[in-house]
């Protein structure tokens, strides 16, 4: 007989986890906060004021131009329907004005700024999102989908998540302070700490790789073929004044 669980188990949480792992050319790892259907939904609702007032604004203007009222209206129509959110998306940090005051973004699928062909795909297809009636088929695909992604984000290969502030150092992890093998300039010394502060949010792979580059730093004895980080890590926290167990 089974005991009764207590709790949801390992499988039940990573069902419920809806972070995103992704790895940029640079081999950051970077986790993102995918957006969901209502933080979205809200966002649309005060993009959809803000294009409503610039609609009246135009229509306004349309009336005073008279004849060219018609083709002024017409053309406003096109740019608040489909030139605004493409416009907002590449020049104001990839968020329209509704986006923004509900803190997401849209990147593209490995974290790095909305390209102009993403975007202006994922907004054309709005179109099929909206079918058959009040975004439906939009919908079901962010109901279907961890990430939350709809129709346009699966075409253009992005994704919208809550941004975040970011910290390019954080505290260096734990190593033993070690002198460096010879004196270092400024810019070298700046070098090792600022790989060091953005240890936590590199790759494995990258990190041993970044390392590898700066062994003529590390005293011989101390240098690993295959582990550089970790003798280079303890140079780091020397430098930043970490003396104890290290050579001044």
């Amino acid at each position: 007989m089974t005991s009764p669980s207590t709790g949801p188990g390992p499988q039940a949480a990573a069902r419920l986890d809806t972070a995103y792992a992704a790895e940029t050319p640079e081999g950051i790892a970077l986790s993102l906060s995918p957006a969901g259907p209502l933080a979205r939904q809200l966002a649309y609702l005060v993009d959809t004021l803000v294009r409503l007032a610039l609609f009246i604004a135009c229509m306004i203007a349309a009336g005073i131009l008279g004849a060219m009222g018609p083709v002024v209206a017409f053309i406003s129509i096109f740019a608040i329907e489909w030139i605004y959110p493409i416009v907002f998306e590449l020049g104001m940090g990839g968020a329209t004005p509704g986006k923004r005051a509900l803190g997401l973004q849209v990147v593209m699928d490995s974290g790095l700024p909305v390209t102009p062909a993403a975007s202006i795909t994922r907004n054309l297809l709005r179109a099929a999102d909206f079918l058959p009636a009040l975004y439906a088929f939009g919908a079901m695909s962010m109901l279907c989908r961890r990430d939350f992604k709809r129709l346009g984000d699966l075409a253009a290969g992005t994704l919208v998540i809550h941004a975040r502030r970011v910290r390019l150092h954080t505290e260096l992890p734990p190593a033993t302070p070690l002198a460096p093998a010879r004196k270092l300039s400024l810019r070298e010394q700046a070098a090792i700490v600022s790989w060091a502060g953005r240890a936590s949010t590199l790759t494995e792979e990258r990190l041993e790789e970044l390392a590898a580059l700066a062994d003529p730093a590390v005293p011989a004895a101390a240098r690993s073929g295959s582990h550089p980080a970790a003798a280079l890590l303890g140079v780091a926290r020397w430098l930043l004044g970490h003396r104890e167990g290290g050579a001044p």
